[in-house]
């Protein structure tokens, strides 16, 4: 799929009127995935899936807050949509190149942002894990099917790099194309791989969230890129309320969620179907979320191990699973946002709201934490699977769990109308 066409959805006011009013009256907005393209359970599709059809109510078919970002001289770059104000670039050294040296543990991270003076502000931080991750794109592709002699790989990265300049990691210093994790300021409250500290980020060139070891037991501490933020202080902050009708009300983001799940797991056209089908508290516009909604609901207070619950806050209810390591824990969730690679769109997103299971050393432990997110075969035989996937094995369920959204100012296009959009590939050094 390196020539892939990314299209994105031609603009109807009433839509972009719907969304820029829930983002100017909420102080949480979710930007959109940036999602524009249908896709059915292997590859895109020329036209979207009718009600009735497997992949219908997908990502691309509901557009919210569209992204939109000033790129301003000074360094900097707004996000019109939440409010928030970033450092344009990870080449923290300024010299003109994107490498090992502007990477920096998450001590020297904080004392970083805490020290920056930059576009004339002096009160810069370090991102939480969701200020973070408002600025994802899903028209970004993995480059984890990419041939193993290129040297190179033409990819879209999962992040605006018309205003934001970011890379890889550094294959020069015996880095992977995707060490290119950005920290947030968010730790995980719990341990992966049994005994690591461990903080989230960020990986805008794989698309996924994952907890990551403060420190690896060969290599020293783990070293990271950094964006810093300033502005909008209350952005990541949930404000629920049940509605006493199995319905839950965020109006910090204008989302309205289904307080129970599925109770069992789905593959990924029964999850869309299920929230197409839904009728609860006398609403019948119910979807799957995208990726960006659910995770906007994660409370990285919470993990299994140390509060006995899932990373969500105790006004939902979460059906408990036993995992594969034989421990009670709670399960991930389905988004409707496919997760694109070079090939393919085999896959879909997830969060982990239990353990984010990987099977390491021949056993099954928590690799990424609770509040991850990752990718699934969109249907299939987890059973093949019995090790995993993925350099940390990560677990293949297939069947996850769903919890239904509506509102958020986010509108249903049945037929969106494509134009070919200018964001193009960047080449990253693979080797």
């Amino acid at each position: 799929m390196q020539g892939l066409k990314l299209f994105n959805i031609l603009t109807i006011s009433t839509i972009c009127l719907s969304a820029n009013v829930n983002a100017n009256t909420t102080t949480y907005p979710i930007v959109d995935t940036n999602q524009n393209q249908c896709f059915g359970l292997t590859s895109e599709s020329e036209i979207c899936p009718r009600q009735g059809m497997d992949t219908f109510g997908q990502d691309a078919q509901y557009q919210g807050n569209q992204p939109s970002y000033t790129k301003a001289s000074n360094g900097t770059v707004i996000d019109n949509i939440t409010g928030l104000i970033w450092s344009q670039t990870t080449d923290i050294n300024g010299d003109g190149k994107i490498d090992t040296s502007d990477k920096l543990t998450f001590e020297e991270a904080h004392e970083y942002v805490e020290s920056l003076r930059l576009g004339g502000f002096d009160d810069w931080r370090l991102p939480s894990i969701k200020e973070l991750y408002s600025l994802i794109l899903f028209d970004g592709q993995d480059p984890s099917r990419l041939r193993n002699n290129d040297a190179e790989a033409n990819l879209i990265p999962f992040i605006d790099n018309r205003v934001f300049s970011i890379n890889g990691g550094d294959v020069s210093k015996g880095d992977r194309l995707i060490d290119g994790q950005i920290v947030s300021s968010t730790q995980y409250v719990s341990k992966t791989m049994i005994r690591h500290e461990t903080v989230f980020g960020v990986n805008f060139i794989d698309g996924r969230i994952k907890g990551y070891g403060l420190v690896h037991p060969k290599k020293g501490k783990k070293a990271f890129y950094v964006l810093a933020v300033r502005g909008n202080a209350q952005y990541g902050f949930n404000q629920f309320v049940a509605n006493g009708d199995e319905t839950v009300t965020d109006q910090a983001t204008g989302l309205i969620w289904q307080q129970n799940d599925s109770q069992q797991g789905k593959n990924f056209p029964d999850a869309l179907n299920y929230c197409a089908k839904l009728s609860l508290g006398e609403r019948t516009d119910w979807r799957l979320p995208n990726v960006k909604e659910l995770h906007s609901i994660v409370d990285y207070s919470r993990s299994p191990a140390t509060s006995h619950s899932p990373a969500l806050d105790p006004i939902f209810q979460a059906t408990p699973i036993e995992n594969e390591a034989k421990q009670k824990d709670y399960s991930s969730y389905w988004s409707s946002t496919t997760h694109l690679n070079l090939s393919n769109a085999k896959s879909a997103s997830y969060v982990s709201f239990g353990r984010s299971m990987g099977y390491m050393r021949e056993r099954w432990v928590d690799v990424h934490g609770a509040g991850a997110q990752r990718s699934d075969p969109k249907v299939g035989d987890a059973s093949r699977y019995p090790k995993g996937r993925g350099p940390q094995g990560d677990a293949i369920r297939i069947e996850n769990m769903v919890r239904c959204v509506s509102g958020g100012g986010v509108q249903f296009v049945a037929q969106p109308q494509p134009q070919v959009e200018d964001r193009i590939a960047q080449t990253f050094l693979v080797r």
